[in-house]
């Protein structure tokens, strides 16, 4: 199941809107969440470019030791969750940060650049959104989770998030009701496809841990950001590595429901490359989208 701030947005076959038929005191709420015809252009455009390479690193994953299969909730194959290698998880991609508002921008005025370059055209690369943080769009869109997330049958018992502003943020407001009674911990492994792209660089440990005193960065053992390249982007075997580490630490922790704040490079190449599913579950996570899923892991 997937929730998006407005029924168009919505890929039909995998997901689900709780806009329709919301009350008079929310339609501000909806209309500040939801996604303009720019947005939604520009979002086909990055998500072919991330399925560059996307097959290899899916065969090479078929041959890990740990093989990850996810169903969307309502399907009918999904298994139990009192099976043993069996965890829920609800997957979130951030609000709209300061640089998805300067790429929509810059696409509206008719601006084109090439992914991933250092070229002044291109929006990603402006130091004023080092680690970009939500706009007050992308905090509705977090709210915008909060209904669907209180109402579940089985509550979160952990929240993982990136420890890049934007995701920190989306998971501490999206899972509010939460804070102070499940651990909510930041995993460097989690993080945006990196380089190039300043917005994808981590602000130091020191610096977050401040401003987010809810959050238990303990598994960050850097200071500053190890990731991040100046002068080339992650390799989709690199960011599917990285996912894979996640998966096992995952996999070996106890909680049964889990919630996982990140970012649409990451989403896509975890949907795609790293766990087998079906295609209803493949497509490009929209700003503030929720997805959620049984997780099946199994060793070989």
């Amino acid at each position: 199941m997937s929730v998006v701030p407005k029924a168009e947005t919505m890929n039909p076959s995998s997901s689900v809107s709780i806009a329709n038929g919301v009350d008079a005191g929310n339609e501000v709420l909806v209309a500040s969440a939801a996604h303009n015809v720019v947005t939604l252009e520009l979002a086909k455009k990055e998500s072919a470019e991330h399925m560059h390479d996307m097959p290899a690193l899916y065969e090479a994953m078929r041959r890990r030791p740990l093989l990850v299969k996810a169903y969307a909730l309502d399907d009918p194959e999904a298994p139990d969750d009192s099976v043993e290698n069996v965890k829920t998880v609800h997957f979130v991609r951030h609000g709209q940060g300061f640089h998805n508002l300067m790429a929509d921008l810059a696409r509206a005025e008719g601006r084109e650049w090439v992914q991933y370059t250092n070229k002044p055209e291109n929006p990603y690369i402006m130091p004023e959104i080092l680690d970009a943080p939500l706009t007050e769009k992308g905090r509705q869109q977090a709210y915008f989770l909060q209904p669907q997330i209180v109402g579940m049958a089985n509550q979160p018992e952990l929240v993982v998030l990136s420890p890049n502003c934007r995701a920190l943020q989306t998971g501490v407001l999206a899972f509010e009701h939460l804070v102070g009674k499940i651990p909510f911990l930041a995993h460097e492994m989690v993080r945006e496809e990196n380089g190039v792209h300043v917005c994808d660089k981590r602000r130091p440990k020191s610096k977050q841990t401040r401003e987010f005193p809810m959050v238990d960065f303990s598994l960050i053992d850097s200071e500053n950001d190890p990731i991040f390249l100046a002068d080339r982007r992650e390799t989709k075997m690199e960011i599917g590595g990285r996912i894979y580490k996640f998966l096992d630490w995952l996999s070996r922790r106890s909680e049964k429901h889990v919630g996982v704040a990140s970012h649409s490079g990451w989403l896509m190449t975890i949907f795609n490359g790293n766990m087998e599913c079906k295609d209803s579950l493949k497509p490009w996570f929209q700003t503030g989208e929720m997805r959620s899923v049984k997780l099946v892991f199994t060793r070989q």
